[in-house]
């Protein structure tokens, strides 16, 4: 069996009197799309920022393809191949889609042509050539979405973190984005991916991971999940059923 791409290992984090992230331990394997839930205030955005060194974990390790990245500054970390999107995208709103999406470019070169073409390619490849050069801030909220996803893919991750990049989507705009998170993986990026939208985590998950006041409180295939009477009971609610 081939070592998992992500090895996050007894991680824990307290701000102040709060316990955020208690004693958490998943692996994430290459190729695959891990779903992570649970209920708001679960650790789910804390976990990644302790993944991806936002925050400092006051237990545990992180390793990347088989190395501590604990620590490590943000940068350095996505240098390492790990890149994220966030829960609220934040373009460099003055900025066109093109410039954004070269700032993620310029990672891994300072030549100014080179990183205008592997922006390009990004724009591109999420759907935004037609907007190359608009202006950030004026993009309707799918094509924000957009220009984070291309943003962090022109850094060249081979993990990338999406924390609810469909939020704010209506129902056609969530299958678009769909589309686009499939695509991704096709080209050999592997994701873990915060959803609250079931039918999502449903859909795209090879695994899924239930996060309750900050520890695990379950994990496996999507529809075993789905139907565990913990993550009911804590998450999901009674009502729920596994074609809802």
């Amino acid at each position: 069996m081939s070592q998992p791409i992500l090895e996050v290992k007894n991680i824990s984090k307290r701000f102040r009197g709060l316990l955020a992230v208690n004693d958490l331990s998943f692996h994430v394997n290459k190729g695959e799309i891990l779903g992570v839930i649970g209920p708001n205030g679960a650790g789910k955005s804390t976990t990644f920022n302790l993944i991806t060194g936002v925050y400092t974990s006051d237990t545990g390790e992180v390793k990347l393809n088989g190395q501590n990245i604990t620590g490590l500054s943000p940068n350095v970390i996505c240098k390492k191949g790990l890149s994220r999107t966030f829960q609220v995208t934040r373009p460099f709103g003055d900025m066109s889609v093109l410039q954004n999406v070269m700032v993620g470019a310029f990672l891994n070169t300072s030549n100014m042509l080179r990183a205008e073409q592997e922006a390009m390619e990004m724009v591109e490849f999420v759907g935004l050539g037609d907007k190359v050069h608009s202006v950030a801030r004026t993009l309707s909220i799918i094509d924000q979405r957009r220009l984070e996803f291309a943003r962090s893919l022109a850094t060249k991750p081979t993990l990338l973190l999406l924390d609810e990049a469909l939020a704010g989507l209506n129902s056609i705009e969530v299958e678009e984005a769909i589309k686009l998170i499939w695509k991704v993986k096709e080209a050999g990026v592997t994701l873990v991916v915060i959803e609250h939208v079931m039918k999502v985590i449903n859909t795209i998950s090879d695994r899924v991971v239930v996060l309750n006041f900050g520890s695990m409180l379950a994990q496996g295939v999507p529809k075993e999940v789905m139907n565990n009477p913990a993550v009911i009971e804590a998450y999901l609610g009674k009502g729920f059923t596994q074609h809802a």
